[in-house]
């Protein structure tokens, strides 16, 4: 597997992070878009498994094949540079300020959401022939899905609001780690084992990814869930933005900072700059 060191990757996640700061607004924006675009074509590929298996957990379990991808191929995802580009600021990398990342961010959430219409748009002609007749069972899926990640919440009031969030955490949590994964082996198989077990954890647990869910209810209404847009942003996009940028922050990218690059011993922080 190849296997680098916390201090190792530690060291790439800040170098990675400056390099995604500085990156030229055109190719922050086509890594964005097509990083969208892959991983919702993988939800709607986990979804037909899980229908046609009738079984959740295999949906699961071939989801993170869209994360591989995307991660192979140096694209990007808002959830990766939520953990990734703050360091740079930690750290203090010459031409890294606060306006910069954010407009990173900016610039990523645009292409992602674009990338992700658009497989709405590509999956919603696929599964109607053109909306010539009624979704099959993977549409009708994701409506459901749909209403329940909404209105489901909806009923809760601020309990269910604070639910959302606390899941776009947890999701954060385990898909930086992902994105960290592709960072602790010098190996493709290693890369993708490492990025293919956290996915799978966070798709299992039904925690919610701002990404994906850029797919989920605009898919979703247009398979006929009864949701406004408004019901998708306010109990479900914002939140799940926020407690997204909570969990890859602070449980991800914060702590392997904090804990191995900063506290690295000098001889392997001697190493790593060599």
């Amino acid at each position: 597997m190849a296997y680098l060191t916390p201090n190792e990757f530690a060291k790439k996640m800040v170098d990675t992070g400056e390099s995604k700061i500085k990156m030229a607004p055109r190719d922050v924006l086509i890594r964005a878009y097509m990083a969208g675009a892959i991983l919702t074509l993988a939800v709607a590929f986990a979804v037909t498994a899980a229908v046609q298996t009738g079984l959740p957990i295999v949906g699961a379990l071939v989801f993170p094949v869209g994360f591989v991808l995307l991660n192979l191929l140096g694209f990007d995802l808002l959830t990766g540079v939520f953990a990734l580009v703050p360091l740079t600021l930690f750290d203090k990398r010459q031409g890294c300020t606060l306006k910069g990342m954010l407009k990173n961010w900016g610039l990523v959430l645009v292409g992602n959401l674009f990338g992700a219409l658009t497989t709405v748009l590509l999956m919603s002609i696929f599964w109607t022939f053109g909306f010539s007749q009624e979704p099959g069972a993977a549409g009708q899926a994701i409506a459901r899905a749909a209403e329940a990640r909404t209105l489901g919440f909806a009923v809760h009031g601020g309990a269910g609001w604070l639910t959302v969030f606390v899941a776009g955490i947890l999701c954060n949590w385990m898909v930086s780690v992902g994105v960290v994964g592709a960072m602790i082996s010098s190996t493709v198989g290693g890369k993708v084992i490492a990025m293919w077990l956290p996915i799978a954890l966070f798709f299992g647990l039904v925690f919610e990814h701002c990404v994906v869910n850029m797919f989920l209810f605009p898919m979703g209404m247009l398979m006929g869930a009864d949701i406004t847009i408004g019901d998708w942003l306010f109990w479900n996009e914002i939140p799940v933005v926020l407690g997204n940028l909570v969990g890859g922050l602070l449980l991800t990218g914060t702590a392997l900072y904090v804990t191995h690059y900063k506290t690295a011993p000098p001889t392997a922080a001697m190493s790593e700059q060599n």
